[in-house]
């Protein structure tokens, strides 16, 4: 495995921790208490082009591979985590449905105006009945015509208020389970689709989440996203490759928190001398190194599999438990290297800690990622 970066893609690192060091960090404290980005940070990414660096070039895109998407992921996580939540959303779990199984038709349709940022995605698997296991929906779709009539609600959807395109999960064919589950790109137009509750969040604030309606949802036929019955297979290959891109973003939250406390640690003096030159200090700091250079080349490892071709089932979900439960404990660290402080929102401690927590539930709590890995390991050994 070979993790250089081209020139092109060092230059790119550059401009993004860049971006977020001199526009990001600044808007913070005004994206926690407007919970909204700002119009200009929205603007900048869109002329620096990351709303495409999942889609080909030949649509207006990037066209990076898993391991560039986790060079800019993890750029984007050492800033305000809303932030970075609506665009790995967008980037991830919302375009890379089309990518993988759009047809020529669906693609060239969406994924130009999703490049330059005019549409936003979204993905729409989770419902009320419908969490952790993510097979039993009951939201259906109903062939009518040239017409799919969808029908359901879906929650917890990041990007929900925004989306212009929401890649959806429904029922095709109650009988057969998760094996009739279709997906289906359903615009924020078309007739019998609203937005439900915009549910108010510990954290991740400027990153909106709601519920998703469907009321006889006209869907055009064609619309469909790759075959009927096989949307649950669709499902599982998207949260499977974006799981290295949400690594990425907590091993950036990691790094930003690692850089606050080193600082912090130098510049506050207790008992006649900065707490840095205490053992107990130390020792925090070396495990939250260690750990958080663990997690970035697990993340790096998966992400090379995946631009490889491999079988990334066990190895994304080991990458999105473990880099999502090292973010929770630096994280804690963190608070605790601060002291009082770390628990005011004067500093941005307080914050990351809240947004951290998070990151153990979506896109598959960690939970759900132990039953992939021993199921996995059930089913193949401990192989390599």
């Amino acid at each position: 495995m070979d993790f250089k970066l081209s020139d092109e893609l060092k230059l790119m690192q550059l401009t993004v921790r860049e971006f977020v060091e001199k526009e990001v960090h600044p808007k913070e404290a005004q994206i926690e208490e407007k919970d909204s980005i700002p119009d200009e940070l929205i603007n900048k990414v869109r002329q620096l082009g990351l709303f495409g660096i999942s889609i080909p070039e030949k649509y207006g895109g990037l066209g990076l591979d898993m391991v560039g998407k986790c060079i800019i992921a993890e750029e984007l996580g050492r800033g305000c985590a809303g932030f970075a939540a609506l665009l790995g959303s967008h980037t991830g779990i919302g375009t890379s449905g089309i990518v993988m199984a759009g047809s020529d038709f669906l693609q060239g349709k969406y994924l130009p105006a999703m490049a330059e940022g005019t549409k936003i995605g979204a993905f729409a698997l989770t419902e009320p009945d419908a969490g952790s296991d993510a097979s039993a929906l009951k939201t259906t779709a109903v062939k009518k015509g040239d017409r799919w009539i969808l029908n359901g609600t879906k929650h917890f959807i990041t990007n929900g208020p925004e989306a212009s395109v929401i890649t959806t999960m429904a029922v095709t064919d109650p009988s057969r389970g998760a094996k009739g589950i279709s997906a289906f790109l359903v615009e924020n137009t078309f007739p019998g689709f609203k937005v439900g509750t915009v549910e108010k969040k510990m954290g991740l604030r400027g990153s909106h989440t709601s519920e998703l309606i469907f009321d006889d949802c006209e869907v055009p036929e064609e619309n469909l996203l790759g075959k009927e019955n096989e949307g649950f297979i669709v499902a599982l290959r998207v949260l499977a490759s974006g799981r290295a891109g949400l690594a990425a973003r907590s091993v950036g939250a990691c790094r930003r928190l690692m850089e606050l406390c080193l600082r912090y640690a130098h510049e506050r003096v207790q008992f006649g001398r900065p707490i840095i030159e205490n053992q107990a200090i130390q020792w925090m700091l070396a495990d939250m190194a260690t750990e958080t250079e663990a997690a970035r080349a697990l993340t790096y490892q998966t992400a090379w599999q995946v631009d490889q071709g491999m079988d990334i089932i066990r190895a994304a979900a080991m990458t999105k438990l473990f880099a999502s439960e090292v973010y929770c404990r630096v994280a804690d660290k963190a608070v605790q290297i601060h002291g009082g402080m770390g628990y005011m929102k004067e500093l941005p401690i307080e914050r990351i800690y809240r947004d951290a927590r998070i990151t153990r539930i979506y896109e598959g709590t960690s939970e759900v990622q132990r039953m992939v890995i021993a199921a996995q390991l059930m089913k193949n050994g401990f192989t390599f």
